[in-house]
């Protein structure tokens, strides 16, 4: 079961970053993911979980990820050898 959890920070405002980011791995990856879940946080709180594995922190990897990367993550742990199209590119 594939789960992908966007934690975000509700005072910072960034539930629409974090639904657009939803939206876009759904429509990226379609019923391959399980659950696409957007979890309320705080404190600048922002990360990308896929199943247990972090696979995104702002303060980590310096800010919010570019959407062609953060669908590279989610397929290398969900299908490393499928073909992204043009973002592959």
């Amino acid at each position: 079961m594939a789960r992908v959890r966007i934690h975000y920070c509700t005072q910072c405002h960034w539930l629409l970053r974090a639904g657009w980011y939803a939206q876009e791995l759904l429509s990226t990856f379609g019923e391959d993911l399980d659950e696409v879940a957007l979890a309320p946080s705080h404190g600048g709180h922002f990360e990308v979980i896929f199943d247990d594995q972090v696979i995104w922190e702002r303060k980590r990897d310096g800010g919010f990820p570019d959407i062609k990367e953060l669908k590279r993550r989610v397929r290398d742990q969900l299908d490393p050898g499928r073909d992204l199209g043009h973002i592959d590119r």
